[in-house]
């Protein structure tokens, strides 16, 4: 027998041989639909409701994102997943100096209530569910959403959908925040407080583990970090007194799906019965508070730009790791996205992934199709318990935010992606078509270009924008803004009034930015 070592890329040895002696006892009594949700959070998962198959999209301007979703929603997608550019992420309007260069690049610029209203243009916001990749700016993003569903007539108790709103995160992995952490939560907050009143369908929150991975985290931090993050934000609600009964149903996650199957899957697993345990100590009482429901999306960084049609076999294994994971949405890369923004070819063919696996593999036809594996149930157990002495340091610490003052949780995840680009370079570890299984290649494969005039496009109707709107109520309606902030008061009425007024997101963005200044790591 050999006696190799392997481990997970979470540095989880791997034995041999799992048997029935290796299943945690816990494991034999497990239903799904019921506390701890380790099995999943409905009793007949994909037999009663298929995942909702998203495709993210947003490219250049908001009359050419809105072709996109015409085209997705034509072939099959279930709800509209909404990239933004860097400017619109970091609150700057397309025709401030800082945004040259990036207008329109990574996703749509959204400037105003006018870009919106294109964006979105023959799409009826009560019938789709629209997932929105915002942060710093997603109370501003929300307003505008809801502003455009009340122009539409739409009924705010039946719009749904998720803004990402995890700033977090941004601190510790992706660098798009404004504003310091501690005004930030406040906001978080108010969105928290706002939705569960006004919008009761609507995902305040989609608590991001994905760009924790990205930046090179590996499975266990990235679950050990995105709960810890989750603990922050149900602490700082209850602070202000929110009820966590409430708000807690509309807590999402956000997840990441890489290329090792079984430990994804135990992955997924593990951070349901870990938040449903965290909730149930914060005080949940109510089950579906308790629930971790989540969105996917397949490894963006295990993409390759060598031979790119490999990363169809990837996005395929990952797609089933979401699946048999137990995910409620999944988007799946395109192919190309290792070059460009994915071009039409790669986007409807990443969808028709989902749609394979969901109507033809079987993956679908059982709830929890791997449990009672001798091999998943342990790997699920330790997978868990390596994730709750990660959390348990961070508690020590104060918290996430503490953790991520003191820079933690960046250091641990600086030494994770370091290891394992060593282990690329090394050959340890075998990524097909880089280190091994190398060919001669001329690259042939299209890309998708974005022209540089689209800020010049901007630019024309921000100018156009401002010169037809009301000075008086414009200046009136951001100072409003100002003054609820000054004094503690939820600012979301006042920010959505302000875009109706035809403010745009760089001055919305300014009032609070000359309140709380900017943050820098």
């Amino acid at each position: 027998m050999s006696d190799k070592k392997v481990f997970t890329d979470s540095g989880i040895e791997i034995k041999n041989l799992y048997t029935a002696a290796d299943i945690p006892s816990s494991a034999h009594s497990e239903q799904p639909g019921a506390f701890p949700y380790t099995r999943g959070v409905q009793a007949d998962m994909y037999r009663g409701k298929l995942w909702t198959m998203r495709q993210y999209a947003g490219f250049s301007t908001a009359e050419e994102s809105n072709k996109r979703y015409h085209y997705l929603l034509s072939q099959g997608v279930m709800g509209l997943s909404v990239a933004f550019d860097l400017p619109t992420q970091i609150g700057y309007d397309s025709d401030h100096a800082l945004s040259e260069g990036e207008v329109g690049k990574v996703g749509v610029a959204i400037d105003s209530i006018e870009d919106m209203q294109i964006l979105f243009k023959g799409i009826t916001l009560e019938q789709i569910s629209t997932s929105m990749t915002i942060n710093a700016t997603g109370y501003i993003l929300l307003s505008l959403y809801v502003a455009l569903a009340k122009q539409q007539g739409a009924d705010l108790k039946k719009i749904s959908g998720t803004i990402q709103n995890d700033i977090l995160k941004e601190y510790a992995a992706r660098g798009t925040y404004i504003y310091p952490p501690k005004p930030s939560m406040r906001i978080i907050t108010d969105i928290f407080e706002w939705c569960s009143k006004e919008l009761p369908k609507w995902n305040t929150i989609s608590i991001s583990g994905y760009h924790i991975r990205e930046a090179g985290s590996t499975a266990v931090q990235e679950i050990a970090f995105t709960l810890s993050n989750g603990k922050a934000y149900v602490q700082a609600a209850l602070e202000k007194g929110l009820d966590i009964n409430v708000f807690g149903k509309r807590l999402s996650f956000f997840f990441n799906a890489h290329n090792n199957l079984f430990e994804e899957v135990a992955k997924f697993r593990a951070a349901r019965r870990m938040w449903a345990k965290m909730m149930k100590d914060l005080g949940a009482t109510d089950p579906k508070a308790m629930m971790l429901r989540f969105h996917t999306q397949t490894g963006g960084s295990t993409l390759t730009a060598q031979q790119p049609l490999n990363n169809v076999a990837r996005v395929t294994v990952q797609t089933l790791a979401a699946v048999l994971g137990g995910t409620q949405s999944l988007h799946t890369n395109g192919f190309d996205e290792a070059l460009s923004l994915p071009t039409e070819q790669a986007a409807k063919l990443a969808l028709r992934t989902q749609q394979i696996v969901a109507f033809e593999s079987g993956a679908a036809d059982t709830v929890d199709p791997l449990a009672g594996s001798y091999y998943v149930e342990s790997l699920t157990q330790e997978v868990e318990e390596a994730a709750w002495r990660l959390i348990e340091k961070i508690d020590a610490m104060g918290g996430s935010v503490s953790a991520i003052e003191q820079g933690f949780i960046q250091d641990e995840i600086a030494k994770s992606a370091y290891d394992y680009q060593r282990q690329i370079e090394s050959t340890e570890k075998i990524i097909v078509g880089v280190n091994k299984f190398q060919s001669e290649e001329t690259n042939d494969t299209p890309v998708f270009k974005i022209d540089d005039s689209i800020r010049v496009i901007q630019t024309q109707k921000l100018q156009a924008l401002r010169s037809k709107r009301d000075a008086a109520n414009h200046t009136a309606a951001l100072e409003a803004i100002r003054s609820a902030a000054v004094e503690n008061r939820n600012i979301m009425p006042h920010v959505i009034d302000a875009v109706e007024k035809l403010a745009t997101l760089g001055e919305i963005a300014d009032v609070l930015r000359d309140l709380y200044g900017e943050y820098k790591s």
